[in-house]
């Protein structure tokens, strides 16, 4: 297994967003063959090489572009004449098919109360890589967790900012008081995440929207959050609660794939 090989499976064990390119065709002379392949990173590091010098950067960029959207592309270069752009001079041409990873989408949850734990069960049923968080380490029990794939004890607040947010990362906020609730939205109302839900009354909801508010949060960011959180299904129980919570989380993640599926 080549260094590029072994990236890839880390990659996908570990959820990590990055994009594969590969080359699929040349003509003439080009700098790699058909087969090299290079894994890019978020951040724009990368495993590997289909070339080097601008055109790779270019894919780079093309493939940073792949993992925010979900949406693979095939790129074509000429690389005969830098005057009118082309990123190379060896005077063929290149297809590079660029792909992102098929990654677990994860379920974060903040509050390990009976909610928490009926929406972890339940996400790990639907297939979710599920993370938890709480401040309270008798709440994280493997009895009570028997599925989580991380349990983490410790300062909610800062255990959510250290989490790395992604386009694949649904947040559910479960927590025991309205304070903190105000104190983790405000953490990720500017990330990424596929999905932020609150639990709660109407009128706490209310509380903690005026408290964001009030520190700069636009109108326009608070309707990323879904709150209170779930479909409207006259749940009760903590499973039924967990029930509409996973059945929206379902419902935004099926309507953001077909929109993808839409564009041209």
């Amino acid at each position: 297994m080549d260094t590029v090989q072994r990236a890839l499976v880390e990659a996908i064990q570990n959820s990590t967003p990055a994009a594969l390119a590969t080359v699929v065709k040349t003509l003439g002379s080009s700098p790699r063959a058909v087969g090299a392949k290079m894994l890019v990173y978020a951040d724009g590091s990368i495993v590997g090489s289909v070339g080097g010098g601008e055109m790779e950067l270019q894919v780079v960029e093309h493939a940073r572009a792949v993992i925010r959207d979900g949406q693979a592309r095939y790129l074509d270069f000429n690389l005969s004449k830098p005057e009118r752009g082309d990123p190379m001079v060896c005077g063929g041409e290149m297809e590079i098919f660029v792909e992102p990873l098929i990654a677990t989408p994860t379920l974060l949850i903040a509050g390990a109360g009976h909610v928490g734990a009926a929406c972890a069960e339940l996400g790990k049923f639907l297939g979710f890589r599920v993370v938890v968080l709480d401040d309270r380490p008798q709440f994280l029990s493997r009895e009570k967790f028997p599925t989580a794939d991380e349990l983490r004890a410790g300062d909610v607040l800062e255990q959510i900012r250290a989490t790395e947010i992604t386009p694949l990362t649904y947040v559910v906020l479960v927590t025991r008081a309205h304070t903190l609730d105000a104190a983790l939205l405000r953490a990720v109302i500017e990330s990424p995440a596929a999905y932020i839900g609150m639990l709660g009354s109407e009128r706490r909801v209310i509380t903690v929207f005026e408290m964001l508010k009030q520190e700069g949060v636009t109108a326009e960011q608070l309707k990323r959050v879904h709150a209170p959180i779930g479909l409207e299904i006259k749940a009760e129980t903590p499973q039924e609660i967990a029930v509409s919570i996973m059945g929206q989380i379902i419902q935004v993640k099926s309507t953001k794939l077909k929109a993808k599926s839409d564009w041209p």
